[in-house]
């Protein structure tokens, strides 16, 4: 059974949905909402309780401000605030893309609360040596989506992040139009989240003295993508290997009850 829940959170009303029971994992993305986690959360809810959400500003969590940013930081807070409404000291996380920024800046500002990050596949852009053509890169997808809409940005988005839009099993957005949230969530990610996301630069000192366990996981499918390249720079700051998990960037989506194998064998360990 899931149950569903609003936490009025400073600036913000997050939706977030509890499923299972054991012990706590938290599930979050950016800006990725909580359906497309939901296959993932089903498979793992025999064993944990799991708490998904929709980040601020996305799908049903509405923001006061629609014009302030979604920061790392402030996603962070969002998710210990989840933490106090569910009366729990410290979970477990699994963060990916640019929630796996988010469990790092969880980590960073709230160490006591985290048992153990599995960072998948996080967009530190800053920690590759290409850094400034990056960020120039993030602006001008950004300025595409001003000037040509929201699909020639995601177009060019998936382009730079390395995926094979001709392959067969190329990622793609739902058949048809766009709905009125997925434009929506989209101009939120353009406007507010991609910049940020890509720009933080983690405190690896603060990481590694963190009680928290740190694992940075990699798609086994996942090389020709930037983000392969980012997880990697940032298991080296740390001195840890990554952690292999099934398909690519979005293998909990495709492959959940093998994702969610590999990540209870991870948070078990």
């Amino acid at each position: 059974m899931t149950t569903t829940h609003t936490l009025e959170t400073p600036g913000a009303r997050l939706h977030y949905e509890v499923r299972g029971s054991g012990p706590l994992l938290l599930v979050t993305g950016s800006p990725m909402a909580a359906s497309e986690f939901a296959p993932l959360a089903d498979a793992l809810a025999s064993d944990h309780t799991v708490v998904t959400h929709d980040p601020r500003g996305i799908s049903r969590s509405h923001v006061d401000d629609p014009e302030q940013d979604s920061t790392p930081e402030l996603r962070a807070d969002d998710l210990a605030a989840i933490l106090d409404a569910l009366g729990a000291e410290s979970a477990d996380v699994f963060g990916s893309s640019g929630g796996a920024v988010t469990g790092l800046a969880l980590v960073e500002r709230h160490p006591e609360r985290v048992w153990t990050l599995v960072a998948h596949e996080p967009p530190l852009l800053e920690l590759l040596p290409d850094a400034a053509d990056r960020r120039a890169t993030t602006e001008d997808i950004i300025e595409t989506f001003h000037r040509d809409g929201v699909g020639a940005a995601w177009m060019k988005f998936m382009t730079t992040a390395g995926f094979d839009l001709s392959a067969d099993d190329a990622p793609s957005g739902p058949p048809g139009e766009p709905t009125e949230e997925e434009l929506a969530n989209s101009a939120r990610f353009f406007n507010h989240e991609l910049r940020g996301t890509t720009r933080y630069v983690p405190d690896t000192a603060a990481l590694k003295a963190a009680p928290s366990r740190v694992v940075i996981g990699i798609g086994a499918e996942s090389k020709g993508l930037v983000t392969y390249q980012t997880s990697l720079a940032l298991a080296d700051l740390l001195g840890t290997p990554p952690t292999e998990f099934p398909g690519d960037h979005g293998g909990f989506m495709g492959r959940p009850k093998e994702f969610a194998e590999a990540l209870h064998k991870v948070l078990t360990a």
